[in-house]
């Protein structure tokens, strides 16, 4: 017959492996990677280093309407955020950040995530630089909305197409790419600017990875 000590203990096993799993569980997931919430100050054209937060973030711009993103905000309506604004670019247009000492590996159950709202006909797509210096273009993407809303991106789901950092154009597609060493993630829409009725606006991304050191093959383009 067990006694009242002995079922504590049994119950005390059974919690703590409860527990073991749960940190397992928690431990298999990736951390976040950075977050980048645009510094609070007056608006300006173009964006620049000076307008992230992040304070190991750096920031770059591609494209030829690079030079005509806004990073912007309004007095009104009372909520409205610090967010990059693509409706004066003339041309089509892209967004990266990077840690200079830090990449990310994006395999598993990597996530990225972001506050956005698009206009018109444009679709927010995921930008990627690898650590060999090729370039990758989500398929998937977020597109039109009335208002500011979140959308998250499970990695592995995404289906990636070559890219043309200098024309900002999508090529052919990317079967099974290795996402081990990103060394930027960014964001585009492949499509000049129309004003607010056919544009794209973020307000922030969360990028969610296991982190890995650079190597010296990191190449520029």
């Amino acid at each position: 017959m067990k006694t009242y000590p002995q079922y504590l203990f049994i119950l005390v096993g059974i919690l703590c492996l409860q527990s073991a799993g749960l940190a397992q569980d928690a431990a298999y997931r990736p951390g976040l990677f950075f977050r980048e919430d645009w510094k609070e100050i007056p608006a300006e054209i173009p964006l620049h280093q000076g307008h992230v937060n992040h304070p190991d973030l750096m920031v770059a711009l591609y494209g030829p309407g690079k030079d005509s993103l806004k990073k912007s905000h309004n007095d009104a309506p009372a909520d409205d955020p610090f967010y990059i604004w693509s409706g004066l670019c003339l041309g089509n247009w892209a967004v990266t950040l990077r840690q200079a000492e830090l990449q990310v590996n994006l395999t598993g159950p990597s996530k990225i995530m972001w506050r956005s709202k698009q206009s018109g006909f444009r679709e927010l797509h995921v930008l990627l630089k690898l650590q060999d210096g090729t370039w990758l273009v989500s398929r998937q993407g977020d597109g039109p909305s009335e208002d500011w809303r979140i959308k998250e991106f499970n990695v592995p789901d995404l289906e990636w197409y070559s890219f043309d950092i200098h024309t900002i154009t999508e090529g052919k597609r990317v079967q099974n790419p290795d996402l081990s060493r990103v060394a930027e993630i960014g964001f585009t829409d492949l499509m000049p600017g129309g004003m607010s009725d056919a544009c794209s606006r973020l307000d922030w991304i969360e990028v969610y990875g296991y982190l890995v050191r650079p190597t010296k093959t990191t190449t520029t383009n």
